[in-house]
């Protein structure tokens, strides 16, 4: 166990301890217990050679300056934030690791042509309020001031959580980077999936966030006595979802079986049949699709296909369907440039480099587009995220630190976007 694995470690453990629920890990945005993270934070940014601040976001902000003062800026980051009875390293292991790289960089005394920036966003997970990627966005430019209005479940607006917490509504403009003065976005993150440990390696390389659309199904048959409606003669909403759902997993199965690396993947998540009893045939059924993948055309084409799918199963069970769309977003490709430098150091580590998209959203997505960007997947056991078994080793946080220091090291701040 090298000192970078071993301090990390125990500092993620010590992160944990700023919840809301004894015993678990619950950190929400704008909370009194996200502020005091973001104190320690800033405390931890301080002591790693940093000039640390809060954006009008909420965002923690190190800064830690380059050969000449006022020059652009690296962006390193992730997200502080936590879901409920969350697990310790989504989002905060890629803040902790890039505040120990510029910490190594601090005590060799090491300056480099650029800056360096760590971010703590909050508002990645999106549980308090209803919209994500708050910090992210306002960083970004990309902020929509809508969002200021939406409401907790206790009631509390968004804007006044925000000011109470020591940010700025009227001022969070400010907080996106003018051009110039930013030369690329780098996260690192846990997978949150089972790729890197089933092919037995510590890092990936992120290729893309996948783009992901979501529907609304609703399905009208006819509910009837489960002892006296001949099979034939039924229109069972419950039996036509299942039905559909297969249909969706065979699409996205038949996709992985013929291009793996095309990334797709269906999911029906939710599910519910009225009236509910055990002796009814389920007249309605409402059920939510979910269909993800990194190319946008890849995942528009399994759409169509998957809906096209459900209409044909609808008319030959003789059940109504409906469709909504409730969530539609595009992918977020890294930046080539930004991926080959991840790539290099990877190598440079020793370890042989994987190419993997990411099925979840992450902050990196806000920038797509704005700055290049590109990320590096941890291993974690079992792919488990989310949850309080999430787990990562020692010796991973140790590479994940050194890798990111060889980037920053190597960085060619002139990358281009495309």
């Amino acid at each position: 166990m090298t000192a970078f694995g071993a301090d990390l470690m125990a500092r993620l453990d010590a992160f944990a301890g700023f919840t809301e629920e004894p015993g678990l890990l619950t950190r929400l945005f704008l909370t009194t217990q996200h502020r005091a993270a973001a104190d320690w934070l800033m405390e931890l940014m301080g002591k790693a050679g940093m000039n640390a601040r809060l954006d009008p976001a909420g965002t923690v902000v190190g800064r830690y300056e380059g050969t000449v003062p006022g020059a652009p800026a690296l962006l390193i980051g992730s997200h502080i934030d936590t879901v409920r009875n969350a697990g310790r390293y989504d989002g905060n292991l890629g803040v902790l690791a890039a505040v120990a790289a510029v910490a190594e960089l601090d005590r060799r005394g090491e300056r480099l042509p650029f800056a360096i920036e760590v971010l703590g966003f909050g508002d990645e997970e999106g549980v308090r309020f209803p919209v994500t990627l708050t910090g992210s966005r306002a960083v970004a430019g990309r902020f929509d001031r809508a969002a200021l209005e939406t409401r907790d479940r206790d009631g509390v607006r968004m804007a006044d959580a925000l000011r109470a917490f020591g940010g700025d509504p009227e001022a969070i403009a400010a907080a996106a980077r003018k051009p110039g003065e930013a030369l690329a976005f780098l996260e690192v993150h846990i997978e949150q999936g089972p790729v890197l440990e089933a092919e037995g390696l510590p890092v990936g390389i992120v290729t893309a966030i996948n783009g992901a659309t979501r529907f609304a199904v609703r399905l009208r048959g006819m509910a009837g006595h489960a002892g006296t409606v001949p099979m034939a003669l039924r229109r069972d909403a419950l039996a036509a979802a299942a039905e559909m759902t297969l249909a969706a997993e065979r699409v996205a199965a038949a996709s992985d079986a013929g291009a793996p690396e095309a990334g797709l993947v269906a999911t029906v998540g939710r599910i519910e049949a009225k009236p509910g009893a055990v002796n009814v045939i389920p007249g309605e059924v409402a059920f939510t699709l979910d269909v993800r993948a990194p190319e946008d055309a890849v995942r528009r084409d399994a759409c169509a296909a998957i809906l096209a799918g459900f209409k044909g199963i609808a008319a030959r069970r003789g059940v109504e369907l409906a469709v909504e769309t409730t969530h539609d977003a595009a992918a977020a490709p890294c930046s080539p440039g930004i991926r080959r430098q991840i790539e290099a150091a990877v190598v440079r580590a020793g370890v042989r480099p994987l190419s993997l998209p990411s099925g979840a959203g992450h902050d990196a997505m806000a920038f797509a587009g704005v700055l290049p960007m590109g990320m590096l997947f941890v291993r974690c056991k079992g792919g488990i995220s989310h949850n309080p078994a999430e787990s990562i080793t020692a010796e991973d946080a140790d590479l994940s630190v050194r890798i990111l220091l060889d980037i920053i090291r190597h960085f060619e701040h002139e990358t281009p976007t495309a």
